[in-house]
């Protein structure tokens, strides 16, 4: 698809402006942010890039709105009646958010073009829970008499710093909860996917969401950090790596702030001896496809009964060297580019050093043939990976297996913990007892039977350096809170 042919399928009214106290404002200066599509490398939009001038502004503006403002003060019930009609406006241009995920980050379109059905249940969910949910609760007080209560209250101005991978899945587990709870928010995209930010901010626009309430930048690094420092922010979420994950976490805890943060992952699939291996590896082929490799839940580290890995080397090199990389509009793609050059010499790059440290290179390993313009990497897997090897390590973000032999099931075990992260895993096998038994002993925050299984409804975060929090869910709610022990003489 064309630059042209792009933008003629997705209608963005004001990329040159910034959407800052319910209006669309020119930035501080005329600095410009280019997204670059990984199909075909050619520039398909220009935003405005925020400086720290802007997000100066974008503060102030969350900051009068809540503790001016009416929507703090509205009743969870009629919070929700806004929440329902951004999950009506997003269904509503699907098709374009459909083409802004394939054109920015390669997604294939055939799962891109779904977008609703990922994001829609989210808000729903939120529009229910605000009648679940116990913003205030009643206790009998042990204080002398008299009645107790737990108050939620909203936490304040909110700033959600979003990746570039999943933009409106992952702005949506920020934005849904907070508009819920009561928080002003500052939507800060990913300088690489600006595209769904600009469309939530058309959609408050056009349901009369009351002005500061939803404020909205793209930025890169340093006006980022402006945001992550500033004093006016009472709570910043974060979605990206570890590395970056720590700076932040550490900056906003400098004035005890509060954060969530949800980071990167080295997840593991743990196959018992009951599943066969055609069937393993098929579910895993597909799960790795899904984006490239490109998020962080993907379980890129796979664990095997030693016996049975050269079976399994021998399938993932059967089912990889047919999977068709191509353009992700083509039905017949499996997989399509990585989002940004740089996304490619990272991932090429991880691939060489599992060569160099000695892991076997059973399929994959380059660019595919023919595919000369666009980031695209063939799916590759190693075998004969040892769990300490950098590529058994380090998160790669890209369509990259490790094939490692366990000596039994309790070393399978070992295995899938010896990692500095635990956002997920998988246990492959038929018997739902002892996946249950197996899951139990796995420390990561989702963990699901016989494939990549994520119910964003029940919530996701990860153990250790994965994350710190929740997002989804009532957990994904109640960190959007702060929680108020009220002590009176009599009941209310």
């Amino acid at each position: 698809m064309s630059a042209a042919e792009v933008t003629k399928n997705i209608r963005i009214k004001h990329a040159d402006k910034l959407f800052i106290g319910g209006e669309w404002v020119a930035p501080s200066t005329g600095a410009k942010i280019a997204v670059v599509s990984p199909i075909t490398e050619e520039m398909i939009f220009s935003f405005a890039e925020a400086r720290e001038a802007d997000v100066d502004r974008a503060v102030a503006a969350a900051r009068k709105a809540f503790d001016e403002g009416p929507w703090p003060r509205l009743s969870p019930a009629e919070r929700a009646g806004y929440i329902r009609k951004f999950s009506e406006a997003i269904a509503a241009r699907n098709d374009e958010l459909g083409h802004a995920w394939t054109n920015q980050t390669g997604m294939v379109h055939a799962l891109a073009g779904a977008t609703k059905d990922f994001v829609c249940p989210i808000w729903d969910q939120h529009v229910g829970l605000a009648d679940t949910f116990e913003f205030e609760k009643e206790y009998a007080s042990l204080a002398g008499g008299g009645r107790g209560y737990i108050l939620r209250e909203p936490i304040g101005v909110a700033a959600g710093i979003v990746p570039w991978n999943a933009p409106l899945l992952i702005s949506s587990l920020k934005l849904a909860p907070a508009l819920l709870a009561g928080c002003t928010f500052i939507l800060k995209a990913s300088p690489e996917t600006p595209i769904e930010a600009y469309i939530l901010a058309e959609i408050a626009e056009e349901i009369g969401l009351p002005k500061g309430v939803l404020n909205v930048i793209a930025a890169d690094r340093t006006a980022s950090e402006h945001l992550v420092r500033h004093r006016g922010v009472d709570k910043v979420s974060f979605t990206g790596s570890t590395a970056v994950g720590k700076r932040v976490a550490s900056i906003v805890s400098e004035r005890m702030g509060r954060y969530t943060m949800e980071l990167g992952g080295k997840s593991a699939a743990i196959i018992l001896d009951d599943m066969s291996v055609e069937e393993a590896v098929a579910g895993l082929t597909a799960d790795i496809c899904i984006m490239s490799g490109q998020y962080c839940m993907a379980l890129s580290r796979v664990i095997v009964p030693r016996r049975r890995h050269d079976d399994f080397a021998s399938e993932f090199k059967r089912v990889f060297s047919a999977a068709r990389v191509g353009d992700p509009y083509d039905p017949e793609s499996d997989l399509g580019p990585l989002a940004m050059s740089r996304q490619l010499d990272r991932v090429l790059g991880y691939i060489g050093k599992g060569k160099e440290e000695g892991a076997t290179l059973v399929a994959g390993g380059g660019r595919p043939a023919g595919l000369d313009r666009g980031f695209f990497v063939e799916p590759t897997i190693f075998a004969n990976v040892d769990n300490g090897m950098t590529i058994a390590r380090e998160e790669i973000f890209g369509p990259v297996i490790s094939l490692i032999a366990a000596e039994d099931e309790g070393d399978a075990i070992r295995i899938a913990n010896d990692s500095p992260f635990g956002l997920n895993g998988a246990v492959l096998t038929h018997d739902d007892d002892r996946a249950y038994q197996v899951m139990r002993q796995i420390r990561a925050g989702n963990v699901s039977q016989n494939r990549f299984r994520q119910d964003l409804t029940l919530g996701f975060g990860g153990y250790k350096e994965s994350g710190v929090g929740r997002e989804g869910g009532a957990d994904g709610l109640a960190a959007y809170l702060e929680s108020k022990t009220v002590l009176l003489n009599n009941a209310r």
